[in-house]
């Protein structure tokens, strides 16, 4: 039962039909892992894919001199590594724990077995996984078009929909990664993102305590995050 509740949760199987949730449901192993653990590196063979249901995970490569960058932080209800289970077999990436947590692993085969008993769900899975890339689209776009503090604006207001505190009309919110691996998640480096938050602090519209932000001005922070262009 709590492994099906974990799997109405995602977004890969939206729109999917209760019968074959379970039998989704009844194919998944529960995995508990550590602040920093690794779930697979990078090459390993993929043989399977998972889904988040609890803490934080970290998609990242390492490069040859052992500098990081990070890829994709996955949030509970996410799933990752289905590209690697659909592809060449191998996970492109490695996989690491952020905060404690819990995972769902669907086994390749079991996974496949569904797919080709079903045809009908993997119409679904389709679908839903449409509504992934598109997601995925609208990030790169970001990256691309978008100057730093608009991009940090749109982080956290994303944040701050899924994890803060409102009093007197000012959002609170932690931040959910040192500010190294945020650089890295929107795309740029640690000097730059900081420049990024004192700009937004020095307009008002931000305040920061360490790893705390307050928002004053939801207004002008959602209106930062929409302009994408650069200027």
């Amino acid at each position: 039962m709590e492994n099906l509740q974990t799997v109405r949760k995602s977004l890969l199987f939206s729109g999917v039909d209760q019968e074959y949730l379970e039998q989704i449901a009844a194919i998944a192993h529960r995995r508990s892992f550590a602040k920093g653990e690794t779930l697979f590196a990078e090459g390993d063979p993929a043989v399977g894919f998972y889904l988040l249901d609890r803490g934080g995970v970290k998609l990242c490569k390492i490069s040859p001199d052992g500098r990081e960058k990070v890829l994709h932080f996955a949030h509970p209800g996410e799933t990752f590594a289905e590209a690697a289970f659909f592809g060449d077999g191998r996970y492109p990436a490695e996989a690491r724990g952020v905060e404690a947590g819990e995972v769902l692993f669907f086994p390749r085969e079991s996974f496949m077995g569904l797919l080709e008993r079903n045809p009908r769900f993997s119409l679904n899975l389709i679908v839903s996984l449409s509504l992934l890339l598109r997601r995925f689209a609208r990030q790169i776009e970001e990256l691309s078009f978008a100057e730093v503090p608009n991009r940090l604006a749109a982080y956290l207001i994303e944040l701050a929909e899924r994890r803060s505190t409102t009093f007197q009309g000012r959002s609170y919110l932690d931040l959910e990664m040192k500010k190294g691996e945020l650089a890295s998640r929107l795309g740029t480096v640690s000097e730059t993102l900081s420049r990024a938050f004192r700009k937004l602090k020095e307009e008002g519209i931000i305040e920061v305590e360490g790893s705390r932000v307050i928002i004053c001005d939801m207004k002008a922070l959602t209106a930062l995050a929409s302009s994408t262009a650069k200027g």
